[in-house]
């Protein structure tokens, strides 16, 4: 029997989240969730949304919002675009740009959504191989440029945690598309905003900086994201997002989220903290660990065997991410390790207790 199916979705394999257990008997560190609860106006404005507008369409542009965001990044509100999530965000930009048939690159390794989302285009998806300080070649990028209407960039880097400075940037503009900045976890940065580049004469007409509020504000349940670019970009953009594609009750969480910047920096700062006392007791059980700044650490074993120790971890009731990428090196190696969520300190600490015994093993 044939597919029904366009032929694109029956090739593709699709983008697999990581796991999301429905018990609370799991430390749960493998998706980079904050440990630590929302702002408590986040609930006040919630119960005022609840109690108001859920009879009403919300603001399709989500104004109060997009007002406290510019404030942020020191532009109009017509910079800003919200979305449902950071991942509407970045769908939302590749059907703006890419048709079908043209071409998307990213980083690898890196996230690998944005090559579903090329595929589920129908556009082709090509890779720029990391080395082993986690750079790319410039001769490869300069090639590279040339043929892509998009180029979406994690920044800071997922799973690696390492960020890359502005004048790298420079060297990743397409020649007739557009540079993505994906910043998910650029709160957790020592330099937390690249907003600067978006007023470049070379960038400002051309780059989109991506924001999500799931990581830093607490906010993974509400699904709420938001695009910094110029106006021009905005403009076509929002052509193309749903008519209301953010919620009474996202909206209001969101705005007050953003609003209550020293509870998020509060939280930032014992993120940071867990994370420092997290990377100096790693090499102590045999692991590597890169340099991070974001609110993960990714890791590898001197044994090599990450994918049994994140199963030892697992049947403790410990979850981390496990994650293997095929042909990631220059020269088609396989790289794997694994990727921990910072969690509060007594989550870390039965992370280390069991570590210890686990490696103590293997």
């Amino acid at each position: 029997m044939s597919s029904v199916f366009r032929a694109a979705i029956e090739r593709m394999a699709g983008y697999t989240p990581g796991e999301q257990p429905q018990d609370n008997q799991w430390v749960k560190l493998n998706t980079n969730e904050n440990p630590y609860p929302p702002s408590p106006k986040v609930a006040e404005a919630i119960r005022g949304a609840a109690d108001s507008r859920l009879n009403r369409y919300p603001d399709p542009d989500a104004s109060a919002f997009r007002r406290v965001a510019a404030r942020l990044f020191q532009v109009d509100p017509d910079w800003i675009l919200p979305a449902n999530g950071s991942d509407e965000n970045l769908t939302i930009i590749t059907r703006s740009f890419c048709d079908a048939g043209e071409t998307i690159g990213y980083p690898y390794p890196s996230y690998v959504l944005y090559e579903s989302l090329a595929q589920i285009q129908g556009s082709h998806v090509v890779r720029l191989p990391l080395n082993e300080a986690w750079k790319w070649n410039p001769e490869a990028a300069a090639e590279l440029r040339r043929k892509l209407r998009i180029f979406f960039v994690p920044n800071p880097n997922s799973p690696t945690g390492t960020m890359w400075t502005a004048d790298e940037m420079t060297e990743l503009l397409p020649d007739r598309g557009v540079l993505v900045l994906d910043e998910a976890y650029g709160d957790f940065a020592a330099k937390p905003h690249q907003g600067e580049l978006l007023r470049d004469d070379r960038f400002k007409n051309r780059m989109i900086v991506t924001r999500t509020l799931s990581k830093s504000y607490s906010l993974a349940g509400i699904r709420f994201g938001f695009s910094v670019a110029h106006p021009e970009l905005i403009a076509g953009m929002r052509k193309v997002k749903d008519s209301y594609n953010c919620d009474a009750i996202a909206i209001a969480a969101a705005t007050a989220a953003l609003e209550d910047q020293a509870w998020m920096l509060q939280n930032r700062a014992r993120i940071l903290a867990t994370r420092a006392r997290l990377a100096a007791r790693l090499p102590a059980f045999g692991f590597n660990v890169c340099p991070s700044e974001t609110n993960f650490l990714w890791t590898t074993h001197a044994t090599g065997k990450h994918q049994a120790i994140y199963e030892q971890l697992k049947a403790r009731h410990i979850l981390v991410r496990y994650m293997k990428f095929p042909n990631a090196t220059p020269d088609g190696q396989t790289l794997d390790g694994l990727r921990i969520t910072i969690g509060t300190d007594a989550e870390i600490d039965r992370v280390l207790d069991a570590l210890e015994e686990i490696v103590s093993r293997i």
